[in-house]
């Protein structure tokens, strides 16, 4: 807020070209170690699908996790901005995909073969759909084998800090040193009031032309681009981004815990970062819904919890609570 007050200070110049968006640049800039290009919009969805759409052709596929937020959440968001391009889908345990799968489906990418639509963009989620996370080694193999078979990769970062401090590895490892080639960077489920940013890596930040442009065409130039860069420069400052994600993964740590404690509770996937997933039985979660709590059924059966920046100790201990009560028989 006070961020934004300050930027809201006097004249500024629109569409970017204002002080505060050159200095959240140099700020990315230094926090992934590299020469990068960025452009800033207000949703996950936009960022994603605008970054998309400058690696995928309308001709093209993108290959993802059969999970990913941009196939099961983003209402064919991808497609539209690409002009057509379409999502290939991929298996994995826990929201990952798995090397000997993408290795597998790109042995039969023949872009030659004018009969068949080629894959041009590999696109991973970290933390993954399931609040999963990959290694700077695991994004490496999956980018390695990418960049072999000619494809671009694209990384939806709506969590990435969640997943940075759980990997407890530079922004740099993470990305575009593992062969990230696009990201989108979230602040918004971390903090922000509303700030994501789209980041071009190494060759690709050749893009950024084609990249305003595409902006420009589907409505995400804000004149005043200096509030979203105001609020990233708030994110980033003495590392208080990393501080918001550090007590969202512990407060989902202890949350999960606090879950366990329901008979026949059982957790769907690890959890590596700020969310958790677990198969409770109806009547644990009637008394959780009944107390109040939120939370979200999700297609496997299990039930999706939240934590972040903003997660109290009393919150967590109302869960144990309600578990040690049931428990009881009371």
């Amino acid at each position: 807020m006070h961020a934004l007050l300050e930027a809201n200070q006097g004249a500024a110049p629109s569409y970017g070209a204002d002080r505060w968006s050159a200095d959240a640049l140099e700020a990315l800039r230094n926090v992934f170690e590299t020469d990068l290009e960025v452009w800033m919009t207000s949703s996950g969805t936009a960022a994603n699908a605008l970054g998309l759409s400058c690696l995928c052709p309308s001709t093209s596929l993108i290959l993802c996790h059969d999970e990913a937020h941009i196939e099961r959440d983003e209402r064919g968001a991808p497609e539209f901005f690409t002009g057509g391009g379409r999502l290939s889908l991929l298996s994995g345990a826990h929201g990952r995909i798995g090397a000997d799968v993408l290795q597998a489906r790109l042995r039969l990418n023949r872009p030659e073969f004018v009969h068949e639509t080629p894959a041009a963009v590999l696109s991973i989620s970290n933390l993954t759909e399931c609040g999963t996370l990959y290694r700077p080694h695991e994004v490496r193999a999956l980018a390695d084998l990418a960049h072999d078979a000619g494809l671009r990769v694209h990384l939806d970062g709506a969590r990435f800090a969640n997943a940075l401090v759980s990997a407890d590895c530079s922004p740099a490892d993470l990305t575009w040193r593992a062969g990230v080639d696009v990201m989108s960077f979230g602040a918004g489920k971390n903090g922000a009031m509303g700030c994501e940013a789209i980041l071009l890596f190494g060759e690709a930040r050749s893009l950024k032309g084609d990249l305003l442009t595409r902006a420009k065409r589907s409505g995400h130039m804000p004149p005043k681009m200096r509030f979203f860069s105001g609020q990233m420069l708030a994110y980033l400052r003495d590392g208080l981004w990393l501080d918001l994600a550090r007590h969202a993964n512990a407060s989902a740590q202890a949350l999960s815990q606090a879950l366990l404690g329901f008979p026949d509770a059982e957790l769907a996937h690890p959890v590596d970062g700020n969310e958790v997933f677990v198969r409770l039985p109806q009547d644990a979660a009637d008394r959780l819904s009944a107390a109040g709590a939120r939370f979200y059924p999700w297609p496997d059966g299990a039930f999706r919890f939240v934590c972040s920046w903003a997660t109290r100790p009393d919150e967590i201990e109302a869960v144990r609570v309600i578990a040690s009560a049931l428990r009881a028989g009371r």
